[in-house]
């Protein structure tokens, strides 16, 4: 339950904090107060998306903090799951910069927001004054339906077959679209790749054939600089080498002499070797490379080939090719296979459904054996809030598959019970609808064994002996959870012992808890306006029974 609130900078709030009962907190104040403040303030906290308007000072820090007791609550397992330490106190807290920018704790350590608003639904249901549409929404009346049921492993099984029962629908479908599309192009795909092999590609050949492209097509010119390469370094007496050979003997004749002269020789020795090496080099060279005009043609188509293959294809080189090749040939195959891959998801399809089917079977089952119970309190809570002639039905009609099962659920509502029952957010009037919404909201807490309930004007519509009776089963529901309760009716107002009034001040959103005499004075007040009478503070006495 919510031990203690604290709020600063949100909205018309400045600074305050709250402590609250384990039991009944009635909450009251003037229209414009700033009570759906206070309650913006807990939703922020409970993980709701900042609007941009939270920051009163848009140079500070908004901060709502509470503080939970959670021992009992069996939250010890989403602790762990998500890395957080177990405390029986917890305390949430949301930030939000000056920037906008949105942070959020447990105990101190950051989480997403997600997580926030995970543990928060599990510790605080808030029933906003607008919520009784609600009644209008096909997911609340499936979920309330269930949560009487006690349905909530069985839906998780059919929640993860359905969801696999769409994967491989989509799956199926994109197959079947391929392999139409496959059949459409695989004559198109097939020559595209028997062309493609048919070229015995290989990756670098058309650099190799236009280096030796480029040879051949200077052949003569090669021949030439070689031969003359050849003259320079042989010639008998005019030759580099012979030349050098008589250097190297001259200086081998005074290095006597002449120490040095040796050093050069060697040098010169040296020089001659290398020489050699190139000359021998270039002669083998000189003989590999021929004018071949056959070999020219032929390389010559084979790299018009491989061009006319990449500019077909718009590929780079020969590799953009290969793997274009590799490609149709993936698709040939997908379309030759595909028939398989098709006939073993419809069979895994039919498997699922199969599975989907009987998991909603039994939800439709359990829903069916729980709706009596959810009418019968229904009746008995309607009866107790002035509507003894009601009718309520609950509809549990079979159809498709959908996210929940196969199931439509309506309910039906008749105040007059000569009346033939109608869907409820259609029939019923405002203050109808908000009783219909509370003796809800209570077969829910029972259910859900939630810790905290918090409404916001869930007694709209009504006044009297009513009021009476709605405020009576709040007060009920608080011997077993904590509830806030923000309401107009002095009736309600009147139940037990925590009550807070809610107060603006220069612009600025206070609250404070009353005092036995000021209770007095409140509730009067609400009976009798601004003006507090001593008839009005007399049936206020009456009301809080003193």
């Amino acid at each position: 339950m919510l031990r203690r609130l604290s709020v600063e900078n949100y909205a018309l709030i400045d600074s305050l904090s709250l402590e609250l009962d384990p039991h009944l907190n009635i909450i009251t104040g003037e229209t414009g107060a700033g009570k759906s403040i206070l309650l913006g303030a807990l939703g922020l906290l409970l993980g709701a998306r900042n609007d941009g308007s939270a920051m009163k000072d848009a140079t500070r820090n908004c901060v709502v903090e509470g503080m939970f007791d959670i021992e009992g609550l069996a939250l010890e397992a989403f602790f762990e799951q998500n890395d957080l330490e177990y405390a029986p106190r917890t305390t949430l807290t949301r930030i939000i910069t000056p920037a906008g920018k949105s942070r959020a704790f447990v105990n101190d350590v950051p989480v997403q927001l997600t997580q926030l608003r995970e543990v928060g639904t599990r510790l605080v249901d808030i029933h906003s004054q607008h919520q009784n549409l609600i009644l209008s929404s096909e997911q609340f009346r499936t979920a309330a339906l269930d949560t009487v049921a006690d349905n909530a492993e069985l839906l998780a099984s059919y929640a993860e077959q359905y969801a696999r029962l769409q994967a491989l629908q989509r799956s199926l479908a994109a197959l079947r679209e391929a392999a139409a599309a496959g059949r459409r192009d695989e004559e198109w795909l097939r020559f595209q790749h028997d062309e493609l092999t048919a070229a015995n590609l290989r990756e670098g050949e058309q650099q190799q054939i236009e280096q030796e492209l480029t040879v051949l097509e200077h052949a003569d010119r090669i021949g030439e600089v070689f031969a003359a390469l050849r003259n320079a370094f042989d010639a008998d007496e005019t030759g580099v080498l012979a030349r050098l050979k008589e250097c190297e003997n001259g200086l081998n004749r005074i290095r006597g002499h002449y120490p040095a002269a040796g050093e050069y020789a060697e040098r010169i020795r040296s020089t001659i070797e290398e020489l050699k090496d190139i000359g021998q080099a270039a002669a083998a060279d000189s003989e590999r490379i021929d004018a071949d005009p056959e070999r020219l043609q032929k390389l010559s188509a084979r790299l018009d080939t491989l061009l006319t293959l990449q500019q077909k294809h718009r590929a780079a080189d020969e590799a953009e090719l290969i793997a274009a090749r590799d490609r149709y040939a993936a698709q040939l195959a997908a379309i030759t296979h595909g028939d398989e891959e098709i006939a073993r998801t419809e069979a895994e399809l039919l498997e699922t459904r199969t599975r989907a089917e009987a998991l909603a079977d039994r939800l439709h089952k359990a829903r069916e054996q729980a709706a009596p119970e959810f009418e019968k309190h229904m009746l008995r809570m309607l009866s107790r809030l002035g509507m003894p002639e009601a009718v309520f039905r609950v509809e549990v009609t079979a159809g498709e598959l959908g996210s929940t099962g196969r199931d439509t659920i309506a309910f039906l509502f008749s105040a007059n019970r000569n009346v033939a029952p109608q869907a409820a957010e259609r029939i019923a009037s405002g203050g109808e609808l908000s009783r219909i919404m509370l003796a809800i909201k209570a077969l829910l807490a029972e259910h859900k064994q939630l810790p905290t309930i918090v409404f916001d004007e869930i007694d709209t519509g009504v006044s009297g002996r009513i009021a009476d009776a709605m405020g009576a089963i709040i007060d009920g529901l608080s011997r077993t959870m904590q509830v806030v309760d923000i309401t107009h009716l002095p009736q309600v107002a009147s139940k037990g012992e925590a009550h807070f009034v809610v107060s603006k001040s220069d612009g600025k959103t206070s609250i404070a808890r009353l005092t036995a005499v000021e209770r007095t004075r409140e509730i009067a007040k609400m009976l009798s306006g601004s003006e507090i009478t001593e008839a009005a503070l007399a049936q206020a006495r009456i009301l809080l029974g003193e």
